[in-house]
């Protein structure tokens, strides 16, 4: 295979992930504008801020690409969120200068839970994404603003976001960016050093680390993940010096997930099933 042969797989090497972010910011913020404004005719943006780097880093852009006076950032605590995501969201809110609110999803979220008690972490957390996807939808006709999504492709490649949670809004600027890239691309807009720094949480259940439950860190996934999608396969990038452990690890995870990254499958009864049909999608 020619491609394999032209670029050979260096597990310790980050220099086929590097991007121009001079330019990735530009396209982005005129991705942006492009399809809020021209093809949806929306001026104002709504985004759920966690305190993260990826929700802060759609932050920034939508602010560069639409002002910060067209941009909403909602920060949506449960009762067990960290304050320090809090105080860091809002960091990013006086820096930016964008509109914001607040708005506490802990009685929403447990009238539900009180029916379920024996809901575990992982459930717990999928009601609180979910909760928030709720809000953020409802905000948006407030402000009349279109939602914007922050994940990122690590995450969405390996599953790693809740279905019909964080995934809902209808566009995302860093979905074809990986994780590793996304704080590439916050450290060119300038998002607050310590938002970068920090090891990356959902901040869904108290103590999580994206890296734990992953069981490998972002930078090794990126690095396996750029190779996969390249075309290598497990056994060729072991020859090359990665871990079979790791490799696993990301494969199994990539191969269970599909489902997650595609739109709910229709059963077919006709040649005009909206978005289905191989020959001919339609949509009217």
């Amino acid at each position: 295979m020619e491609e394999v042969r032209a670029g050979l797989p260096d597990p310790k090497s980050d220099a086929p992930l590097r991007l121009n972010y001079a330019l990735v910011a530009e396209w982005l913020e005129e991705f942006l504008r492009d399809e809020l404004t021209r093809r949806r005719g929306f001026q104002n943006a709504v985004i759920g801020l966690s305190g993260g780097v990826d929700s802060a880093t759609a932050v920034a852009l939508c602010a560069r690409a639409l002002g910060p006076e067209h941009v909403v950032a909602l920060r949506l605590p449960y009762k067990t969120s960290s304050k320090e995501s809090l105080d860091h969201a809002q960091l990013l809110i006086d820096q930016l200068g964008v509109r914001s609110d607040t708005i506490d999803i802990s009685a929403a979220v447990d009238s539900y839970l009180a029916n379920v008690p024996e809901a575990d972490g992982r459930r717990r957390g999928n009601v609180m994404a979910r909760v928030r996807m709720i809000v953020l939808f409802d905000q948006s006709e407030k402000y009349q603003a279109l939602p914007i999504g922050t994940g990122n492709k690590t995450e969405r490649l390996l599953g790693y976001f809740t279905w019909h949670g964080d995934d809902a809004p209808p566009i995302n600027p860093l979905g074809d960016l990986f994780k590793t890239q996304v704080w590439d691309l916050a450290r060119h807009l300038k998002v607050p050093q310590v938002i970068v720094e920090k090891h990356p949480t959902a901040d869904l259940v108290v103590g999580q680390t994206d890296e734990a439950d992953l069981g490998i860190t972002y930078a090794k996934a990126d690095r396996i993940l750029h190779y996969l999608l390249k075309g290598y396969s497990v056994e060729q990038l072991a020859d090359r010096g990665f871990k079979m452990e790791e490799l696993l690890t990301v494969k199994k995870r990539l191969d269970a997930t599909h489902w997650k990254r595609a739109l709910p499958t229709m059963a077919m009864l006709s040649q005009t099933a909206i978005g289905q049909y191989y020959l001919r999608p339609v949509d009217y």
